[in-house]
């Protein structure tokens, strides 16, 4: 079946998806500070401190080792998620307030050294 209207077009979100491999290591701490950076670039408001997960050894399939993280917003959250053994990173920001796309963008670009091809999608 095809929608051709947006559902709950009266509550206001933006959603913004950043992929690519990155360049600079990612450690835990890193992963946090960075989930905080873009929040306070972005001038979206957390209220506690960021979560970061990190499956132990034997878990899960080795390719899949890194991090899975989410910081809350006021306005909802950023999550994000990291392959360490591919050096891949997917990011999520997710607002009821309103974000310059293109900032953000540029700011995970320099905030975690995405080189080569990145992809976006708003939606």
């Amino acid at each position: 079946m095809k929608h051709t209207e947006r559902i709950a077009p009266d509550i206001f979100r933006q959603r913004l998806l950043i992929e690519g491999y990155y360049e600079r290591p990612i450690t835990r701490e890193s992963l946090a500070a960075s989930m905080l950076a873009i929040a306070a670039h972005l001038n979206l408001r957390t209220y506690a401190d960021p979560i970061v997960f990190s499956p132990e050894s034997g878990m899960g399939k080795g390719e899949n080792a890194g991090f899975d993280a989410f910081v809350p917003l006021v306005d909802s959250g950023i999550s994000a998620y990291v392959w360490s053994n591919a050096r891949f990173l997917s990011i999520l920001l997710y607002t009821c307030k309103a974000f310059d796309e293109t900032a953000a963008i540029e700011f995970a670009k320099k905030e975690f050294g995405l080189a080569g091809q990145t992809e976006t999608l708003p939606f």
